[in-house]
């Protein structure tokens, strides 16, 4: 069986980096469809695929997110994995991309379903932004809310992996302080606003030396999330799924000792069933160290750095085939991840 991806926003649908990508089915609002039309197309899905990852913001309006923890209950399915995400509009729909990418390959649907977690770690999300006064997802000092007042003032905000927040522009524009990037092959897409999407696709797209830049629409709840309508949106994500299926691929996957289904992480993606603890009783995935198929051996993957998305701080193996052979270890406060500097092209 396959698995099938579905949204709570069109702008969360990226146009696919080829023809092999597939879409995702965009669930619309209580108000827009009726209870009855949810559950048939829900159900349709189903029939067609036999899985169903539901990626959605975190802050999802609460009528909306009951409606489709009432669609998964009335369906009674545990095949419908509801997936929140805290990552801004336009990296929830870049996350989105790569897990349509991923869809074609042959995982399983909890692997792909518990993918969600670990590849918010390799997204760079951030936006360039006019004003931080309404900004209250990353923290901002008193110093950059008075400048906000200034006139021309801007701001390069970076809000995953970890937050920061640097000023930008002006005379001083050579020495001014860099957003921390990543340390392995990206490509940038950017979200043009009211600023313009020069800064992000010159001086950023410089720094972080990405591989290509991509243009996307703006999505409409980027302004809410970021607290100002002037501003320009971006990401830097791994864009190539070979790159994507090794990542994944090589971290190691238990089986949930619930539902039956693979994991990785720390919690099963449908069943939300904690991972078993090492040595415990439930098995594990083992000799599946390709994608949903008979392997040499379980793949194993480095734990996650600290930070929450950081790269390792030792240095990766050279190559793909090292760095899906690395050894494991799991912490508590995270799902297990592999570094992808070991395995760029």
């Amino acid at each position: 069986m396959s698995t099938a991806l579905a949204v709570t926003s069109s702008d969360l649908v990226l146009a696919g980096p080829d023809r092999q990508t597939p879409g995702a089915h965009v669930f619309a609002p209580p108000r827009e469809q009726p209870l009855e039309t949810a559950l048939a197309e829900t159900h349709a899905l189903l029939e067609r695929h036999g899985y169903l990852v539901v990626v959605h913001p975190s802050g999802l309006p609460t009528p909306f997110l009951h409606r489709l923890h009432t669609v998964r209950a009335l369906l009674e399915s545990h095949r419908i994995a509801l997936m929140p995400v805290a990552l801004p509009p336009l990296a929830t729909a870049v996350l989105v991309r790569q897990l349509r990418q991923l869809s074609v390959c042959d995982f399983s649907p909890g692997v792909l379903g518990a993918a969600v977690r670990l590849l918010t770690h390799y997204l760079y999300a951030g936006a360039v932004l006019g004003s931080v006064t309404g900004l209250d997802r990353v923290p901002v000092g008193l110093g950059a809310h008075t400048r906000s007042w200034l006139p021309g003032s801007r701001f390069a905000v970076l809000a995953a992996p970890v937050p920061e927040l640097v000023r930008i522009g002006g005379a001083g524009a050579d020495g001014e302080a860099a957003l921390t990037g990543p340390q392995f092959a990206t490509r940038l897409t950017v979200a043009r606003g009211p600023l313009g999407g020069e800064w992000a696709t010159g001086r950023l797209a410089s720094r972080w030396r990405v591989a290509g830049v991509d243009e996307a629409p703006l999505p409409g709840e980027s302004a809410a999330w970021w607290g100002t309508g002037k501003l320009t949106e971006f990401v830097a994500g791994i864009p190539e799924v070979s790159v994507l299926r090794q990542l994944v691929a090589s971290v190691r996957r238990d089986l949930c000792h619930w539902c039956g289904l693979e994991l990785i992480g720390d919690r099963c993606a449908f069943c939300a069933a904690p991972a078993p603890p090492d040595g415990g009783s439930a098995g594990r995935a083992a000799g599946r160290g390709t994608e949903g198929g008979a392997g040499p051996g379980p793949a194993r993957a480095a734990a996650e750095p600290a930070g929450g998305g950081a790269t390792a701080a030792a240095s990766p193996p050279a190559s793909a085939s090292a760095s899906a052979s690395a050894s494991a270890a799991r912490q508590d406060d995270g799902p297990v991840v592999a570094d992808p500097r070991g395995i760029r092209r």
